[in-house]
């Protein structure tokens, strides 16, 4: 079950996995008196996707001003069926640059909406990293629900967040009607700076202004760590500072855990995160692998004080190219809770990882993975146009 926390002026609720989530944000909608806004990155044409979609249909057709965004690339295979069904009950559905077939080695093309964003009424909000899809996924045979997290939220940062969504919504628009799906030239407000005295904070990144908040927040929080860091992350890849700043927290006695994939749900990112095990390993760092089912969780708790939660993973389309937004939360109660939640994950739906690949043929799937993965990025991140 959900819990509530006060984080100064902010009543959070910690969701856990889609069960929770789903439930929670369609009677929001359902509840909704004015305004509806949505961000995903995938809308999949599953039964979880009907059920939203219909929410937001009705609330559309009660005369609620209703606005879904959702990103082109993520969300490829809904079908135009689907969209035109929305708009045809009033939901105002834009896409972030969409895509058709495969994606030439152009780099704006692989900046993403990766972000999960929700604001009913302007009062509620939801951050987090669950997209509208199926809890359990597809013809996997897994009882157990995808390990992901979201907040809900009332209070004054639920207008920073629908701010920032507004923001970006216009900007898609504008581009939309110039018929462009390049890359964005509109003009950004300034954002007021967190209050580091705050309890929460919204945290973004993209491609001009905030290049670098979600991975400096990190950086800030695991350098200053004295007990203990707790990651869970689906994707795990960082680069040189982070990765630095981990071994240097472990050999400085910080207990490091992490927690990742140990399905095998995408082969490129599972096989170039587990390179990283050796020189994790060595500097003492405490690997898991989730098994239950699919992990998507993208969190950090350290030292049981400073969380953090959202869309945004710690590899390099992530940090780099896409666009993400993470809660950052300051408090004692709210940390702990979500450290339990992961470590009780750790505990009892994970297999300990004592050292690094053996076999021949994984060793050699996970040096090609990385430095694939490392050549993408480069390729990407030089081009300019």
């Amino acid at each position: 079950m959900s819990r509530c926390f006060q984080v100064g002026p902010d009543s959070l609720s910690l969701l856990q996995n889609g069960t929770e989530f789903f439930p929670s944000l369609c009677a929001d909608i359902d509840a909704a008196q004015h305004s509806v806004h949505l961000e995903t990155y995938i809308f999949a044409p599953d039964e979880t996707g009907r059920l939203v979609s219909q929410a937001l249909q009705h609330a559309a057709r009660r005369q609620v001003a209703v606005r879904l965004l959702i990103d082109g690339f993520g969300s490829y295979d809904l079908p135009d069926s689907w969209v035109e069904e929305m708009r045809g009950a009033g939901v105002e559905v834009l896409w972030f640059r969409r895509e058709r077939g495969f994606l030439p080695m152009r780099r704006y093309r692989w900046r993403r909406m990766h972000r999960k964003l929700a604001v009913v009424d302007g009062e509620i909000a939801y951050v987090g990293g669950i997209n509208i899809v199926n809890d359990i996924p597809d013809d996997e045979g897994f009882d157990a629900p995808r390990m992901d997290y979201a907040v809900r939220m009332q209070g004054p940062l639920v207008h920073e967040v629908q701010e920032e969504m507004c923001h970006l919504w216009f900007g898609v628009r504008w581009a939309s009607m110039r018929k462009r799906i390049g890359r964005l030239r509109v003009q950004l407000r300034r954002r007021k700076a967190a209050d580091p005295g705050r309890g929460a904070t919204l945290l973004l990144r993209d491609n001009v202004r905030h290049r670098h908040e979600i991975e400096a927040a990190y950086l800030h929080a695991v350098i200053q760590a004295r007990h203990e860091i707790v990651l869970a992350h689906a994707y795990f890849l960082p680069g040189r500072p982070m990765r630095r700043a981990l071994k240097r927290a472990a050999k400085r006695g910080v207990r490091v855990v992490l927690l990742v994939q140990g399905r095998v749900e995408y082969r490129f990112q599972y096989y170039a995160t587990q390179y990283l095990y050796g020189q994790m390993l060595a500097a003492g760092i405490e690997i898991y692998e989730y098994r239950d089912s699919f992990m998507h969780a993208k969190a950090c708790v350290v030292d049981s004080a400073w969380a953090t939660l959202g869309s945004s993973n710690l590899d390099p389309f992530s940090l780099w190219m896409a666009r993400e937004a993470n809660l950052v939360v300051r408090d004692t109660e709210f940390a702990t809770c979500l450290r339990d939640s992961v470590m009780q994950a750790v505990q009892h739906r994970a297999d300990h990882i004592l050292h690094p690949p053996r076999h021949p043929f994984v060793v050699f799937l996970s040096r090609l993975s990385y430095g694939g993965a490392r050549l993408l990025v480069g390729l990407l991140v030089r081009q300019r146009h």
